[in-house]
């Protein structure tokens, strides 16, 4: 660790034990205060410009519910303005209004829905392939060397519409992080419904359906997620997708739409105790994982017998406990899972704004009460029991949670692979491209070319 890296540590731990991080913030802006990826994370998902994004970031000075919300809310709006013009410009100057895609009500509007798929089905398929992008230079390439010279503008126009869209649902995702607070909430849930919308548009020009799942489970709580089948009768294999602290399903679902002719069916869910749950999770929260997969296995779609479960950081955890109790599941991917050093290895440098969102997951009343319950997460007993084929990826630099968590977990499961990127941070996500194709090919290597 440099001194720059101890000093910065030490005054964001400073700041979180004397609860001055949003008075700070005032005077640094709140990137000091945020985890290091925080930026890299939402460029990616977004396909935000980092230098703008970052820009961005220093002007925001404040953690509090009204200042930050506001802030971010502001900019995604702008966005969703932008989306909507383009819309419209797809739709043509004599055509009525276009449907409302920040409204909740539109998702289940069929005529709605169908006015919407026309107007982008044009780049449906080339933004499944490359994603929202912070410079449409490389995509209008890719629209001249594939599309008719007749059809370029419109197909660039409705690139633009899907692109804008995504940026919007992925701004308010910023202003929702991390949860829990009401203003935070009602961002996330505004991402969420223009999700909705999206999925909703897009999916018939992709020949996916997707299911919006709503699933009782046993200790009382409601899983909320998406079922997104491919094309065919099935049986599919199925893909349990969960993602970590201050995740979302709409994070987790934009990037896989470019393996949409995998063959395997995806159901994504927000791990326990964050957004959409009432409860604080705990280490019995694994039952609403079973309860998932009991679902899975009930559907007559899916084959029982080829379901796989990937998780990412905290949703990684899930996934290797998961591994290690539940012998429904063929394969496992953990990534950036935080599994024991991570739970014991002490607070120095972590931000305030971590730590509450700790706290609130997992009804924590105190620093001592965190640690406590933290300590109780621990696997480290059960890495021997997770038989199946395990795929544990990671930054080689981990600095949100312990990569030797990653590098002995994957070393003490029997069937364990470790796959570390040199010179990367948590997840990988400087690599998180080649980790997502990688992971893709071993999916499918063990659920659809084993059957075969």
């Amino acid at each position: 660790m440099t001194s720059a890296t101890f000093l910065q540590k030490l005054l964001v731990t400073a700041c979180a034990v004397t609860r001055t991080t949003d008075l700070a913030a005032r005077v640094t802006g709140a990137a000091p205060f945020l985890p290091a990826l925080f930026a890299l994370r939402y460029a990616n998902m977004g396909g935000l410009d980092r230098e703008e994004f970052a820009h961005q970031l220093a002007k925001a000075r404040s953690f509090r519910d009204d200042r930050w919300c506001g802030y971010w809310n502001s900019i995604a709006a702008d966005h969703a303005d932008r989306a909507i013009g383009l819309l419209q410009d797809c739709a043509g100057p004599t055509s009525a209004s276009i449907p409302d895609i920040c409204s909740p009500t539109t998702a289940s509007d069929a005529d709605a829905l169908a006015t919407l798929t026309d107007l982008i089905a044009p780049a449906a398929a080339v933004f499944a392939d490359y994603g929202p992008q912070s410079d449409l230079v490389a995509v209008s390439d890719v629209i001249a060397t594939h599309t008719p010279a007749a059809d370029r503008l419109r197909t660039t126009t409705a690139f633009g519409a899907i692109d804008a869209w995504v940026k919007a649902i992925t701004y308010y995702q910023v202003s929702a992080f991390p949860g829990h607070s009401n203003q935070r909430m009602q961002a996330y849930r505004r991402s969420r419904e223009m999700f909705d919308v999206l999925i909703g548009a897009l999916a018939p020009s992709l020949n996916l359906t997707v299911e919006h799942v709503e699933i009782s489970a046993s200790d009382g709580e409601t899983v909320v997620g998406y079922l997104i089948l491919p094309p065919g009768p099935g049986p599919h294999p199925v893909v349990l997708t969960t993602n970590g602290l201050e995740g979302t399903a709409q994070e987790l679902a934009i990037p896989q739409l470019r393996y949409r002719d995998s063959g395997m069916a995806i159901f994504m869910m927000e791990m326990p105790g964050s957004y959409a749950y009432t409860r604080p999770m705990r280490p019995d929260s694994e039952s609403i994982y079973h309860d998932v997969i009991d679902h899975l296995v009930a559907d007559d779609r899916l084959d029982p017998g080829r379901i796989a479960m990937v998780g990412v950081s905290f949703g990684g955890y899930w996934t290797a406990r998961l591994a290690a109790t539940d012998d429904r599941i063929a394969c496992a991917m953990a990534c950036g899972a935080p599994t024991h050093l991570s739970f014991t290895g002490g607070a120095f440098g972590t931000p305030q704004i971590i730590l509450g969102a700790l706290a609130d997951t997992l009804g924590a009343r105190h620093p001592l009460d965190l640690m406590r319950k933290l300590s109780a997460l621990s696997i480290e007993d059960r890495y021997a029991d997770i038989s199946m084929p395990l795929l544990v990826i990671n930054g080689d630099n981990d600095t949100l949670m312990s990569t030797q968590d990653s590098v002995d977990l994957a070393d003490a499961a029997p069937n364990g692979t470790l796959l570390l990127y040199p010179d990367d941070d948590h997840c990988a996500m400087g690599h998180y491209r080649q980790w997502l194709d990688y992971s893709q090919h071993w999916l499918s290597e063990h659920l659809v070319s084993a059957a075969k």
